[in-house]
């Protein structure tokens, strides 16, 4: 693919005639592939501007993506957006925060807005208003990569180490975050484009990341160029356009010259090695391993799988709406599972007004947690801090059920591993804490896996060492639902497995917990059984007496319900919620 031609400006603030008619004379010489705007293109009082967009008279001479910058949206061009209509020709809306791959092969991270701290506990719901939270930051992190990072807040600190000047009178005009910086560090772009709150350009010297652990020394360097536009049309005529070339897949083994350290890794809090503590949206059904029409044998050439931006996991797809996501943390984030096995009645009898039906997922759009093969930007460290931050959410969860049950509930966690999968989970559910005590959720699990002439359980611990090897590269290409993977305990370690973790608490000196492990067939043979993906929930409805609920689909909930729970976990989770320890006295 040709390496795309890509002209962009500062905040148009409601000059859109202008802009344009300039765009389409540059437009015309050089025949660029698109346009990005940075900061407003709106101003805030623009009813006459946007009645001439919207009625044709404003001409948009080529493809144009922008954000939200520090202005709300018009209200005409919100109804456009949310009824899926076109704006006009040409002019396309990414989202507040968005992960956009564009046609001419440009991928594109978006984050609008300025940040407001005074939300906790989940990223914003409204996509056009000019502010973002600390999680949507985070969220975006999971997109992996990005060739163009476009924001309205500057990374804190990115002048650090730069011979660039910028005046004290512009730098505390800034607005810029530490959340930004470590989403451009995340991310590592190739360019960071921002907007400039007064009439000033700056472009520092590119920047190389430092090089992830385990790269060798003739892999391709990681650079960024931040760019900061002045607003279209300023009266000091600092510059508002910039055109480059975007080289996609560039592999320069060499940084440019000129270019300096990273301005975050100094400041990058070095974190502890971790010790191992051993769809629709969010639905229960993995969705992402259809029967694609129930037929065996042959194999069948499948589609690549979806990236983050489609994939129903990843909080950076830009069609996700996030009612549902509980909290947050660095490597991993809870949400409330779409089509709940329990009711918010099931458990009120022990303190519980919600289904608890849990999902605890990896930011990093992975298929397995331990095994990073073929995932960028996601090493064996983060693959150790994320299953440790996972566990953390599992025992917080356990210990508040524990508390608020008064002892009489228990937990069932369970996790499908397959190098096929799209990106891993693991789902969390409450059980009677007798159950657990006298083996009888044990036994309800052996038993059906018996019945299904499953392999075998084995009982035991698996450690993050066990999963980091697995065999059976190229298992996605399987057909349909199950059994396809790893394959069993190997000398390399485990391959693809289904895996259960019991746990009840007494409250005195009894705590009662195990772990079960299924490895599942590398292959299906004559007659072999494929895994059902909703073994686990059938098992745990029948423990509960909830068979009419076996289909997750049949369970859906409105949103306002899917909300109520939300807002009902979070209260009961408050105490236990470590995403939040140290941000209330500072929010």
């Amino acid at each position: 693919m040709a390496a795309p031609k890509i002209l962009v400006f500062g905040s148009v603030n409601g000059a859109l005639q202008s802009v344009f008619i300039k765009a389409a004379t540059l437009h015309s010489k050089n025949q660029f592939d698109f346009a990005i705007i940075t900061g407003n293109l709106f101003s805030e009082n623009d009813d006459e501007t946007v009645t001439s967009l919207l009625s044709g008279d404003i001409k948009v001479p080529l493809p144009t993506y922008f954000t939200v910058g520090t202005n709300s949206l018009p209200a005409r061009v919100i109804a456009k957006i949310e009824a899926d209509e076109e704006i006009c020709e040409n002019l396309h809306f990414l989202g507040k925060r968005s992960v956009t791959k564009i046609t001419e092969g440009a991928r594109i991270v978006a984050l609008g807005g300025l940040l407001d701290r005074e939300i906790m506990g989940g990223t914003s719901k409204e996509q056009y208003l000019p502010y973002h939270t600390v999680n949507d930051a985070k969220a975006l992190k999971g997109a992996g990569k990005a060739d163009i990072l476009l924001t309205a807040t500057w990374p804190a600190g990115v002048w650090a180490g730069s011979k660039v000047a910028i005046t004290p009178e512009n730098q505390a005009a800034l607005a810029s975050t530490q959340e930004v910086a470590e989403l451009c560090d995340a991310l590592r772009p190739r360019y960071h484009f921002s907007m400039s709150p007064a009439d000033f350009f700056y472009e520092r010297e590119p920047f190389v990341h430092p090089p992830k652990e385990g790269s060798l020394a003739n892999d391709a360097v990681s650079f960024t160029r931040f760019i900061s536009m002045a607003p279209y049309g300023n009266p000091s005529k600092a510059k508002a356009m910039y055109a480059f070339t975007l080289q996609l897949g560039d592999t320069a083994v060499q940084a440019p010259i000129g270019s300096t350290a990273s301005p975050f890794a100094a400041r990058a809090p070095k974190r502890k090695p971790v010790e191992d503590e051993g769809y629709n949206r969010f639905s229960t059904g993995h969705d992402q391993g259809r029967h694609h029409g129930g037929r065996r044998g042959k194999r069948r050439q499948r589609s690549p799988p979806p990236g983050p931006d489609r994939c129903f996991f990843c909080l950076s797809n830009p069609n996700l709406p996030l009612h549902m996501v509980c909290t947050v943390a660095e490597d991993s984030y809870l949400a409330t599972a779409k089509g709940p096995l329990a009711t918010p009645t099931t458990f009120a009898e022990h303190g519980i007004n919600f289904p608890g039906h849990l999902i605890i997922t990896p930011l990093a759009h992975t298929p397995t947690i331990a095994n990073s093969d073929g995932v960028e930007s996601y090493t064996p460290e983060d693959a150790q801090r994320t299953h440790a931050e996972m566990t953390r959410f599992r025992e917080s969860l356990q210990a508040m059920l524990a508390a608020k049950s008064h002892y009489k509930l228990g937990a069932v966690t369970w996790e499908i591993s397959r190098a096929r999968n799209i990106h891993c989970h693991w789902q969390f559910h409450p059980l009677p804490a007798d159950l657990i005590y006298k083996g009888l959720a044990e036994a309800g699990f052996r038993v059906e896996a018996e019945n299904l002439k499953y392999p075998p359980f084995q009982d035991r611990e698996l450690s993050f060492q066990d999963q980091l090897h697995r065999q059976g590269d190229g298992n996605r290409d399987g057909d349909g639902d199950g059994g396809g993977g790893g394959g069993g305990d190997t000398e390399e370690g485990m391959g693809d497995y289904f895996r259960v973790w019991l746990w009840a608490d007494n409250g005195e000196d009894r705590i009662k917990g195990s772990s079960l492990v299924m490895p599942l067939p590398r292959h299906d043979g004559p007659g072999a059984p494929r895994f059902d993906l909703q073994f686990p929930r059938r098992v745990v409805a029948k423990l509960l007496g909830l068979e009419n609920r076996l289909v997750w689909q049949d369970c859906v909930q409105s949103e306002e319900d899917e909300s109520k729970d939300v807002a009902a976990f979070r209260e009961a989770f408050h105490d236990w919620d470590f995403t939040t320890q140290g941000q209330e006295s500072s929010g």
